[in-house]
């Protein structure tokens, strides 16, 4: 007797035969914190160095993250006109470093994005302008692997690192980290962070981290609590605040990843969540620890740090209206940090 499938269980073959496809694609997908970091380029002392007679008196830095730099037809996941104004007003402020908090590109696997953010920040590179990114979320978007090269090709000088440090001058020490790999003790990169930490050069008052995944951060209840502080960055969070109070240098930890302002010290850290680059804003649940209780909202901003002798000053510039036809921008809150 020979056998005719009729059309239920043809269609049911196919939907096996699919569902094991999917299940086989998922469990076979790379994800960016599989990625080995064993072979990163990941020495001791500062990676890179800018000397100080080549930086300005107050050695200024600026600090945003979020910029989701696509297609300027993509209305959606970002404003194009606030990313370009936000670029323009950091050219006219002629920082000696500009820190990048993550996720620079919509998506990390389109390498036109990149080209995008190059095409936008020309006036960066005309101006000669030092810009320090660290890997966000979106910057592994689609593999992982071919992700990252497009991330290295974007940013040359990086080749084979994901996380880096830099000596701005005298008393200024930058380091970028990689949300994306492990954090937790005895990884690659925190054994690199510690060593960084407890061997900085003799003149350094302030350390200046930057990352896309807040390790602090206002605790949400009922909106986008999937970005609430993960055990990744906990993890770093608590390391940190045990070296903070045996070092001669300061910490102010600027993260990203949630599109608003946020402010907090504790363990003698200072944190930031500066995530108002231009990707579409979010509204934030403001506890009582949050030193910012601003209730602006949408929050596009950036942070521009000064030092004055033991002191590094920071400002938080708001856009004042988005859709103004003459931008302006306020003075939303200021802080300071005195070296120990």
């Amino acid at each position: 007797m020979t056998f005719r499938p009729t059309i239920l269980s043809v269609i049911l073959f196919i939907s096996v035969s699919n569902l094991a496809d999917t299940q086989e694609a998922t469990q076979s997908r790379q994800r960016p914190e599989d990625l080995p970091t064993n072979s990163l380029i990941s020495q001791p002392g500062p990676s890179f160095v800018v000397p100080q007679k080549e930086l300005s008196a107050g050695g200024m830095m600026i600090v945003f993250g979020d910029q989701r730099f696509t297609d300027p037809a993509n209305v959606k996941v970002t404003n194009p006109r606030v990313r370009q104004l936000m670029v323009q007003k950091i050219a006219e402020e002629h920082p000696d470093a500009i820190l990048m908090n993550g996720d620079i590109p919509y998506s990390g696997d389109v390498m036109n994005d990149y080209e995008v953010f190059r095409t936008e920040t020309e006036v960066w590179r005309s101006k000669h302008l030092r810009v320090y990114p660290a890997l966000g979320n979106h910057e592994f978007h689609g593999d992982p692997q071919q992700a990252l090269e497009h991330w290295w090709s974007a940013f040359p000088e990086l080749r084979d690192r994901r996380w880096y440090s830099v000596k701005l001058g005298k008393s200024i020490y930058t380091i970028a980290l990689d949300i994306d790999a492990s954090l937790a003790k005895g990884s690659d990169q925190l054994n690199w962070l510690d060593a960084q930490l407890t061997h900085l050069p003799a003149t350094t008052k302030f350390v200046v981290i930057s990352m896309h995944h807040p390790p602090v951060a206002d605790i949400q209840t009922r909106t986008n609590v999937n970005h609430n502080p993960r055990p990744n960055e906990i993890a770093l969070r608590d390391d940190i605040e045990a070296l903070a109070p045996t070092m001669k240098a300061r910490i102010i930890l600027c993260a990203g990843h949630i599109h608003n302002y946020e402010r907090f010290a504790r363990g003698g850290v200072t944190y930031l969540v500066s995530g108002g680059g231009a990707a579409s804003p979010v509204p934030v649940e403001r506890t009582p620890e949050d030193l910012y209780q601003g209730s602006e909202f949408p929050n596009y901003h950036f942070v521009k740090f000064t030092t004055h002798g033991k002191m590094l000053v920071g400002k938080m510039y708001r856009l004042a209206d988005a859709n103004a036809v003459t931008p302006s921008w306020e003075l939303k809150d200021s802080f300071k940090v005195k070296a120990n």
